[in-house]
């Protein structure tokens, strides 16, 4: 399972119509914010049967608790530290990607600005969390 933090909801179709284009079929979760997010990962820990996603898609910018406090707040949780964070935003300033890699993020990317490359991203995304580094 893949979980992705995304407010938009326009991104959120993108998100899961580039998965479908790329022939995946990962189970894909969204939440809307991070209040959200946090919920479902507690959820997902306090459930037997339920599994924490193999990595998490995190928007910067949402309401409620935005994306840098949700980074702040699990890595600081010793059941959700081990979860890949990719912070996908459409932020590109330096310090805030520094910023982020600093309060634990494992990848940034900025958001594509066309649908062929949010596919070309999404694969190699998912080959890389998913098929060349399964020693999370």
């Amino acid at each position: 399972m893949i979980l992705i933090a995304e407010d938009d909801a326009d991104d959120r179709f993108l998100l899961q119509a580039a998965f479908d284009e790329n022939g995946f079929v990962d189970v894909l979760r969204f939440v809307e914010n991070g209040v959200e997010l946090l919920d479902h990962l507690n959820a997902c820990i306090s459930a037997d049967d339920s599994v924490l996603p193999e990595f998490i898609l995190l928007d910067l910018n949402m309401p409620k608790k935005d994306g840098r406090e949700v980074l702040r707040e699990l890595k600081q949780v010793p059941d959700f530290r081990k979860i890949p964070i990719i912070i996908f935003s459409t932020t590109s300033n330096r310090q805030e990607i520094t910023r982020c890699y600093e309060l634990g993020a494992n990848s940034y990317i900025t958001k594509p600005n066309s649908f062929e490359q949010l596919i070309q991203v999404v694969k190699t995304v998912r080959h890389y969390w998913l098929e060349t580094n399964n020693s999370h």
